[in-house]
């Protein structure tokens, strides 16, 4: 499960907005908010909708780790 601390560097990453993450997962933007604060628990498909829309951009969350962009394959 995915930190709202980890949401904000992701988002960082990527240039988006909070608007835009809550488009790219279909949420509302109070609900990224929310999640980002971190001070109220959330239902898990919420934080779970978030990480896919983060990780279909190319964000992973690797154990114990800051989350960072994908690595292209190499060649």
């Amino acid at each position: 499960m995915i930190t709202g601390e980890q949401v904000k560097a992701a988002r960082a990453l990527l240039g988006w907005t909070r608007e835009r993450l809550a488009s790219e997962a279909r949420l509302s933007r109070t609900a990224i908010g929310v999640c980002e604060r971190g001070k109220e628990k959330q239902s898990d498909w919420i934080t779970d909708a978030i990480q896919d829309a983060l990780e279909s951009a190319g964000v992973e969350f690797p154990e114990g780790e800051p989350p960072r962009l994908k690595s292209a394959p190499p060649k």
